[in-house]
Order: C-alpha cells, then structure tokens, then sequence
C-alpha cells in the first residue's frame, strides 16, 4: 500500500479515528449503505445501527417480476424521489439488473434499497450510494475513463459501462474477481469494463490518468496512489474513515493540489492493501 497523504495535503476537515473493523459476517456496520437519509439530519451511528436491526416489513419486490422492467423502474423512481436527478446515472441503474450480481435466495430483494451480502464478508452496495457516488464524479462532466477500486460481484462496473467510455475495475479477492468476470461476461460488458485482480490500493498506473475513480470500500485516509492517478479536474469519491465514516468528494485542482469536501455519512467495509487468493 502506497504512503498516504501526510495531514494537511489535502485542505479539508481532519482524519476520521483509527477503524475497528475486520469483521468478516455481514452486519450493519459492515454494509455499503448510507447512515441516514440524503438532506436529513444525520443521526447518531448508534441509533442507525439499532433501526437497521429492526424487523423490516416484507418485501413486495416478489411480486414484481424480478426480470421485469418494473422492479427496475420502481428502484430508479425511489432514487429520483431520494434526490438522483443526473438522468444518464439513472438510465445507467435502469439498464442494470441487480438480481443477476446478488445470491438467487436473496434476489428478491434485489431491487430493494439495501445493501445485500455477496460472499467472503463483503456486499453489493446499496443502490442509492451506488447512484450518488456516480453521480458525484458526473456532476457537469463526462468522464471517459473510469477507475474503480473495490469491483466486488461487479455491479457498479457494470452501471458505469454505462456512462464511461472505458471502466477500469479492480478487484482483491480472487472468489469475488471471478464472480464479477461471470456477471460482466454474461451481460456482454467484458469487452467495456478492464476487470483485473489486484491490489486496488495502487490503482492501475498504467492506464492513468483517470477522468473519475470511484472507492468503494472505506480507509482511514485515501491512499495517495490514488489522487495522483487522477487528471486535472478529474474526481475521486470515496468513503473515509473508521467507526464513523463520510463519503469525500476530491477534486484534483493541480499538479500537487486537490479539494475535499465530506458528504453523507455512510458504512463500508474496510479499504485493505494486497490480496486474498
């Protein structure tokens, strides 16, 4: 894992606390979901964590048809109502089918705005964080080449084939690369999204530099590999931090300069340098 930036690089707020996680079951705490509502106070990470093990009223998606173009257009008008309004991200989530990139028991759940496990601790993100994070690294701009880092079963590499001209995607967990491969290669994406197995953390600095990198599990600080693998005026979205967590938005502004600014709170899982065959 390359060094990361040293206090002060970036103008912004301070680091986040030193992360507790390593739990490798699927829990609240460990689910690629937002904390609270977009535009709502954000509420204790306590409180959250005890409404997430609620009981949940049954799901209706059952009776939708998971195939159908419906089940798909109910998810894409739930997140038009949760404040996604870029219409190619939207197209993008509506060309997708999420039911094919989770376990068939869990697949009616699929369309639900919930992130699902996906094997080996890890899961798919929740849709709405899925569609903030592309939109974020949209925003008055039309990136042609994307990185992201953290591909699990690949269904975000397959939504940004749909608003990039070329994906880079990579993966650390060799089961979970092999499963996004099978998924990508089914919905003919292969030749679109450049999947490889490695350490994420180092980006690929032979396709560099990137118009937008999407992060997509949660580190104490953004690994400086990354932002200097970004192009002038290109974006990096990630989620930072340990037991409390922020999406951050980076632009790079110069040669040896970016911007920050700390968007909703979230949980992910952890952003871990290497790889696990």
């Amino acid at each position: 894992m390359r060094k990361p930036l040293a206090p002060g690089a970036i103008h912004g707020f301070s680091r986040f606390g030193r992360s507790t996680s390593g739990q490798q079951a699927f829990t609240p705490a460990n689910s690629n979901t937002r904390i609270s509502a977009p535009g709502a106070m954000q509420r204790p990470v306590a409180a959250a964590l005890a409404a997430a093990k609620a009981p949940q009223a049954p799901s209706t998606m059952v009776n939708l048809g998971l195939n159908s173009d419906r089940s798909r257009g109910m998810m894409v008008e739930r997140l038009r109502k949760q404040g996604i309004v870029d219409d190619r991200v939207l197209a993008a989530m509506l060309a997708v089918p999420r039911h094919l990139f989770v376990d068939q028991g869990l697949a009616s759940r699929a369309y639900e705005d919930a992130a699902l496990p996906i094997g080996f601790g890890q899961t798919i993100s929740q849709p709405w964080v899925v569609a903030r994070m592309i939109s974020a690294v949209l925003h008055e701009r039309s990136p042609a080449r994307v990185l992201e880092v953290g591909a699990g079963c690949g269904y975000q590499a397959a939504v940004l084939a749909h608003v990039a001209r070329e994906v880079f995607a990579v993966e650390r967990i060799r089961g979970l690369y092999d499963m996004a491969r099978e998924h990508l290669k089914a919905l003919k994406l292969n030749n679109r999204v450049r999947l490889s197995f490695g350490d994420g953390t180092l980006g690929v600095s032979s396709a560099a530099p990137f118009d937008a990198i999407v992060v997509a599990a949660a580190g104490l600080e953004i690994p400086r590999g990354l932002l200097e693998q970004l192009a002038i005026g290109a974006r990096l979205i990630a989620p930072e931090g340990g037991v409390s967590q922020r999406l951050v938005l980076i632009e790079r502004t110069g040669k040896a300069s970016w911007r920050r600014e700390e968007l909703e709170q979230v949980r992910f899982v952890p952003l871990r340098s290497g790889i696990q065959a």
